[in-house]
């Protein structure tokens, strides 16, 4: 008796091919993961060994292609925790190496799954160094990854589609990530190991931050503070934030040009500078506080994306190990001589930090907040919530 061979039935791989292509025509195959789909944006790279998941979820990356430089992305998966935003505005992410199996205990499921989610398109398995090195010697180019099933790709047309595309440069993305309403932050602190992210019962401070592309450990760090803080778009004008009796403001970071909010975002702080309540900026939002101030921005070249970024303060002549994120920079010559410069970066010595030499104002270029990265930093925090209640107590008397 002869038994029937099942017959093989081949097995369907889950990858697909993936092209990356820059506008100068340099093209970068791999294989396909995430959205099956098409995206163009500013391929930039990030340094940080950790935390992607909160790297990718940054409003600050909207219209921005982030190139990992550390090899193994998504071996601890994906979880709910680690977002920095409801909505990820991130436009592709490239990788060296395919993502493997997660090994975490925080893990709900596979980085690859959590991308197609959210519509993210990415590649895999092209040389990420290359790439850096690339993007170190030339600048930040402008490029497109296209991952699709069939692997047919038509370099002519991304090639036109990557030129197409009008840079960061000029482009206002803050109002395009700003919240849509005014809402009361649900008072989450900062997350910590066995107790996860406990909420604050004791709002005693009430802060207005203008969202320019928040992040959520901003505003846990706040709780942390025992603050209540309402969270409003970055198109609010200076009265209507008055009229929530804020006891300080605080200005978000984001994506985009600084120089391109002019047309609202200026003007309202230059009227609540005026009524001298404690401010605090971070990233987009120290930009934008120095352009408030006459000053003038830059796009920079390579500017600094990473968690591993020496920033030296000279109030007390330490260095800080920062975390950052941004293209653009204050010209230093263009400040005025009411503002002390607090922070410098020791890579470039760009501006990292400014002050107010007659006003409880001041902002700092990097991320304090961190996630992910060090927290030599969080103490501006600190000094924020110290101002705040410095001034809370001249209006009671």
């Amino acid at each position: 008796m002869t038994t029937k061979r099942k017959k093989k039935v081949p097995i369907k791989s889950q990858f697909c091919p993936a092209i990356l292509v820059l506008e100068n025509k340099s093209i970068f195959k791999g294989i396909g993961l995430g959205y099956h789909g098409d995206a163009t944006g500013e391929v930039c790279f990030n340094t940080s060994l950790t935390g992607y998941q909160e790297i990718i979820s940054d409003p600050s990356y909207a219209g921005q292609i982030i190139n990992f430089t550390f090899p193994h992305i998504g071996n601890v998966g994906a979880n709910k925790e680690d977002i920095e935003s409801e909505k990820i505005w991130t436009r592709g992410v490239i990788f060296n190496s395919e993502i493997t199996n997660p090994s975490n205990y925080r893990s709900l499921q596979n980085l690859d799954h959590w991308l197609k989610k959210n519509k993210i398109v990415g590649i895999t398995g092209l040389d990420t160094r290359s790439l850096t090195n690339f993007i170190r010697d030339k600048g930040a180019p402008r490029g497109t990854i296209s991952n699709n099933k069939s692997g047919n790709f038509n370099i002519s047309k991304l090639i036109n589609t990557s030129n197409k595309w009008p840079g960061l440069k000029g482009m206002d993305l803050a109002k395009v990530v700003t919240t849509s309403k005014t809402y009361t932050w649900k008072g989450l602190k900062t997350w910590k190991k066995e107790k996860g992210y406990q909420i604050n019962k004791n709002k005693k401070l009430k802060i207005v931050a203008i969202d320019y592309g928040i992040k959520k450990n901003i505003l846990r760090y706040f709780s942390d503070y025992h603050c209540e803080v309402k969270v409003v778009s970055c198109k609010k004008s200076a009265e209507d934030i008055l009229k929530l009796k804020p006891q300080g403001i605080f200005l978000s970071n984001g994506p985009g040009d600084p120089a391109a909010t002019g047309t609202y975002a200026i003007q309202t702080i230059k009227t609540l500078i005026k009524n001298n309540l404690p401010i605090f900026g971070i990233c987009l939002g120290h930009q934008i506080l120095a352009l408030s101030l006459n000053a003038k921005t830059k796009k920079m070249k390579l500017g600094h994306r990473g968690a591993n970024h020496p920033v030296k303060n000279l109030i007390n002549n330490k260095v800080e190990i920062t975390s950052q994120n941004h293209g653009f920079e204050v010209i230093q010559n263009s400040l005025s001589k009411n503002i002390q410069i607090t922070h410098k970066s020791l890579f470039d010595g760009s501006i990292e930090g400014i002050k107010l030499k007659n006003k409880p104002i001041f902002s700092v270029q990097y991320h304090p907040e961190a996630n992910p990265g060090p927290q030599d930093s969080h103490y501006l925090f600190s000094d924020f919530i110290k101002e705040v209640k410095k001034h809370a107590k001249k209006k009671r008397h």
